[in-house]
C-alpha cells in the first residue's frame, strides 16, 4: 500500500484532525463577511476535521 510522508498508510479513513488554533482561525474566516468563497470552503473543510465536543 502507498505510504504518506509520516509513514501512515493511506486508507479511506483519514485520522488527521485540525488543531484548536487552526479551528479558531477557520471560525473567524467563516464569520467574516469579507472572506472569499474559497477561504470559507477551506475553513469549513478544516472544521469538519475537528473532533466532536463531548
Amino acid at each position: 500500500m502507498a505510504k504518506r510522508g509520516s509513514n501512515q498508510e493511506v486508507t479511506g479513513n483519514n485520522q488527521e484532525v485540525t488543531g484548536k488554533k487552526a479551528a479558531s482561525a477557520a471560525s473567524k474566516v467563516l464569520r467574516d463577511a469579507k472572506s472569499s468563497k474559497a477561504a470559507k470552503t477551506a475553513a469549513a473543510s478544516a472544521l469538519t476535521q475537528r473532533p466532536n465536543k463531548k
